[in-house]
């Protein structure tokens, strides 16, 4: 019998949402989303960073005021204690979503390799 990827992908879609590192993401998002002080704040943040990234992808390098601007801002987010824990969040969450891209793609490193086992052969 073949398998639907299609309903299997959505299966994991729900079992994420689910999850309780899922769960404790959404009731943080709230949290700050209901504090607009904090709201704010984050939203400055997640823009100097876009900021900064659009820069890099660019091949420009950020100034050292853009620099001294994000890192005075990341400190100001990481001090207030729901955006601090929701950004923690966030990185466990990438985790989680890190782990299983490994697993999903485990069937296509199996038949062409790992990226890592690619830049070997070329180097070698």
């Amino acid at each position: 019998m073949a398998t639907n990827l299609h309903d299997k992908a959505y299966e994991l879609a729900r079992a994420l949402r689910e999850s309780d590192e899922f769960q404790t993401l959404k009731a943080l998002h709230e949290e700050v989303e209901e504090d607009d002080v904090a709201s704010r704040m984050l939203t400055n943040f997640r823009n100097i960073q876009l900021e900064l990234q659009d820069k890099q992808m660019q091949g420009e390098q950020p100034s050292e005021e853009e620099i001294t601007q994000a890192q005075k801002q990341y400190e100001m987010v990481q001090q207030h204690e729901v955006i601090s824990k929701l950004m923690e969040q966030e990185q466990k969450m990438s985790t989680v979503i890190g782990d299983m891209n490994k697993i999903i793609t485990e069937p296509l490193e199996s038949l062409y390799g790992s990226p890592e086992d690619q830049g070997q052969g070329e180097q070698g």
